[in-house]
């Protein structure tokens, strides 16, 4: 039996992620997190991006998050095309200040690999240049870290902060969520920047190449994992003055049950229907690594990059005005009475 897989299929756990001990990690360590808050936290632990209220009173929120791209950045070594690396790293921060109802106004990057290599470092940089620049985003600074001891062979990593500004009354917590809420779910391209680690073990299981063409994919496995992560940022931060937007969940690690939960009050569970097109690329790693139906909802996005809660009336129409700005959306679920959770149907 091979390194990540169990009798039922492969497994992100057995391929070395393991998403619950990171849970239960970050719960024990929310007392230490917590006792540095001051009454300027509109939100912390748990939020897709920290908030704190700026001075004088009114001036509404600061923002800030910061994430990575993880293992994608394998594939695109071995693809050559690290530009998507670029891409990503900005498009999923921005998606994390948008679900806060933020907008991005700077982001700084770090890199870090064995060895200073120009070229790579210029095309990482240039993408991440062009992605701010169609945000309007200025790119204010970064880090370049060589660790000949910790990165091996060509391998490198990237992490992107954003911060982010939202006015005093648009901070989006879900807190105003009610049942009879409706859920539309943006699509994604594929894995976006999750589940990584998984897929690879998947393809190295299946003894494919990244550059075989799959027809079901209409590409090469390696682009269809390298589809590169939609931003939905300017979409929804243009939506927040039209519609009134109860919550919105950016659908990384752990898929739609552990981020939606995320945005969800007490009394609120979220029920959701299955029913959207899926990128092909997860049923063929769902096939080619015997992986369970369990285990493909808590690691990917499965087609669905971001959800939107709205009010009955405002659904319909949201999913018009994201269709309206190439965003494919549609209805997918509501929010009914219960414990906080989420069902998938």
């Amino acid at each position: 039996m091979s390194s990540g897989e169990t009798r039922s299929g492969l497994t992100y756990r057995g391929a070395g992620v393991d998403v619950g001990a990171k849970a239960r990690l970050l719960e024990g360590l929310a007392p230490a997190i917590t006792s540095t808050y001051t009454d300027a936290v509109g939100a912390g632990l748990g939020a897709f991006a920290g908030a704190v209220r700026l001075a004088p009173p009114g001036a509404g929120f600061l923002l800030a998050t910061v994430d990575g791209v993880g293992t994608k950045t394998l594939i695109a070594r071995q693809m050559g095309r690290d530009d998507v690396i670029g891409w990503d790293i900005v498009a999923h921060c921005a998606n994390d200040l948008a679900a806060c109802g933020a907008r991005p106004i700077a982001f700084l990057d770090y890199v870090a690999m064995g060895w200073l290599d120009p070229p790579l470092i210029r095309v990482l940089v240039e993408a991440m240049a062009r992605a701010c620049a169609l945000l309007g985003v200025p790119l204010i600074g970064g880090e370049t870290a060589e660790m000949p001891d910790v990165y091996a062979g060509d391998a490198y990593e990237v992490v992107g902060t954003m911060i982010g500004q939202a006015p005093l009354d648009g901070l989006l917590t879900g807190a105003g969520t009610v049942p009879g809420d409706r859920l539309v779910g943006l699509g994604s391209s594929g894995l976006h920047t999750n589940g990584y680690t998984l897929a690879r073990r998947i393809v190295e299981a299946a003894g494919a190449s990244l550059h075989d063409r799959v027809e079901a994919l209409d590409t090469t496995l390696g682009g269809a994992l390298l589809a590169p992560h939609l931003c939905y940022a300017e979409g929804l931060l243009s939506l927040l003055g039209s519609i009134e937007i109860r919550a919105a969940a950016h659908i990384t690690g752990g898929g739609l049950v552990d981020n939606l939960v995320r945005v969800l009050p007490d009394g609120c569970r979220a029920r959701v229907l299955r029913e959207w097109p899926e990128p092909p690329i997860f049923l063929w790693l769902q096939q080619a690594g015997r992986v369970s139906e369990e285990e493909m909802v808590r690691t990917f996005n499965l087609g669905i990059g971001m959800v939107v809660v709205t009010a009955p009336q405002d659904a319909a129409r949201a999913v018009r005005y994201f269709e309206a700005a190439c965003i494919p959306a549609q209805q997918i679920g509501e929010i009914v009475e219960g414990p906080r959770g989420v069902d998938l149907a």
